[in-house]
């Protein structure tokens, strides 16, 4: 079952947005599953690519999706690029893999972009923070006073540590218009470091209350899609399905100007 809330009947043209923290393709179904499985994490298993062909099916209705947890190529994914892997599978033209926390030749994590749209421009940036492998993608679409800027990130665990990247966050946002923020972001949208994000950049919150984590029975509501105030939301949803220990949270907004100017490309032409 999908828990989702329709706002209005959609409007065409619109944006599709899709964040998943796909946990390297591993499927989780019971907290225990993280000690009895977790040799899963550095090494490799027959489930992982029938898990990615899974999240390659869902991941093809949407225009923009940010992923976490996924694998650059190490031993565990069987030296698998897995955002390169979804791209070509979900036929997305444009992709990029960030590379943040690295364990020996066994797990290599990171963040991934899958896009329909040409970006035109993707910087790396490396989140503040006292333990090293925590990274954002800030990607921008178009020029001009109507660009759009997607940040794709995946927040520390500790809240001191959010809030000092939340900040780092707000500065590279805070000349853009148009804001996107993906990603899982280890808290709800009202604990007291996202809240005054969300308030600072005037940004909506279609994805509050949506529970997400762990898959297997929803609790907490840690992985969002914040949108701009200039951006009209149409539709929310969190949807049910056992590839990872994260369930994925969908929103659709009007397609932003910017956009509206090139169709969304078909089939895998670059690779970002």
């Amino acid at each position: 079952m999908t828990q989702s809330a329709i706002n209005n009947t959609p409007k065409i043209p619109a944006l599709k947005l899709l964040s998943f923290n796909i946990h390297a393709g591993t499927t989780t179904e019971k907290y225990r599953h993280y000690l009895t499985r977790g040799w899963r994490q550095v090494l490799p298993h027959s489930d992982r690519i029938q898990n990615l062909d899974i999240i390659s099916d869902l991941v093809t209705e949407y225009d923009i999706v940010g992923l976490q947890e996924v694998d650059s190529g190490s031993l565990r994914s069987g030296f698998v690029n897995q955002t390169k892997y979804l791209a070509h599978h979900a036929g997305f033209p444009y992709w990029c893999h960030q590379s943040n926390r690295k364990v020996g030749n066994f797990a290599y994590a990171g963040n991934g972009l899958l896009s329909r749209y040409e970006p035109l421009e993707i910087i790396n940036h490396r989140l503040p923070g006292a333990f090293p492998g925590r990274g954002a993608l800030l990607i921008t679409y178009g020029q001009g006073p109507e660009r759009l800027a997607v940040a794709l990130l995946h927040l520390a665990l500790g809240r001191k540590a959010r809030v000092i990247q939340l900040d780092y966050i707000a500065d590279l946002l805070q000349d853009f218009k148009h804001r996107l923020v993906l990603g899982d972001l280890n808290a709800a949208t009202d604990s007291p470091g996202l809240a005054g994000f969300i308030e600072k950049l005037e940004l909506q919150a279609p994805t509050a209350g949506l529970r997400s984590f762990p898959s297997w029975q929803p609790q907490r509501a840690i992985d969002h899609i914040l949108v701009s105030d200039s951006l009209r939301v149409i539709a929310q949803a969190v949807i049910d399905i056992d590839c990872s220990d994260h369930c994925p949270v969908a929103v659709t907004v009007d397609l932003p100007k910017v956009l509206t100017q090139a169709s969304a490309s078909k089939g895998v032409r670059a690779a970002v």
